[in-house]
């Protein structure tokens, strides 16, 4: 697996289940952790007061801010980066992280293609996001792991017990971090 010693090793994903504990979620994770901003539920001026408010919490941990959006809404609102499908996030943004989201061997070529910073490889586990839906599982995920160029980033059904079994150094999580 690809190393940068830049990324964190652990990101809170923000979801509406876990909007009303972000504030604690974040104070609670290690210094420097990283945060995925999406709330997809909120739209225009709420989102953007709600991400405003949730930076001020994650920059005072000294966590990387990263948004699920465009590349100039990042920038104007002042992420770290962005976040999402592989294809979404080109052309590149310089001096911005991109987080690419994959599920299967297509997504990490393009995620590898388009020179992601990471990826976001789902789901691991089952999920309450997605109940009952197709999961990657150890094998599969290790094996798909392997072909992405960037540091591959766990996600899906994921808390600190299951990133200690999978043996894998980085994850992230709505729910088992929240």
């Amino acid at each position: 697996m690809p190393q940068d010693q830049s990324l964190p090793d652990i990101w809170l994903i923000s979801d509406a289940r876990n909007d009303t504990v972000l504030e604690r979620s974040l104070r609670r994770l290690p210094r420097g952790s990283g945060f995925i901003y999406r709330h997809y539920h909120l739209d225009g001026p709420e989102r953007f007061e709600r991400f405003l408010h949730l930076k001020r919490v994650a920059r005072a941990c000294d966590h990387i801010v990263i948004l699920a959006d465009s590349a100039l809404t990042a920038t104007e609102w002042g992420a770290d980066g962005i976040y999402g499908p592989p294809r979404a996030l080109y052309p590149r943004r310089e001096g911005m992280l991109h987080l690419a989201t994959a599920h299967d061997l297509h997504d990490v070529g393009l995620a590898s293609r388009f020179g992601s910073n990471a990826v976001l490889l789902s789901p691991v586990f089952g999920t309450r996001s997605h109940p009952g839906g197709n999961t990657l599982g150890r094998v599969r995920f290790r094996l798909l792991a392997s072909h992405a160029k960037a540091p591959v980033i766990a996600l899906g059904g994921m808390d600190s017990q299951r990133a200690y079994t999978l043996r894998w150094p980085r994850w992230a999580a709505i729910d088992g971090l929240s």
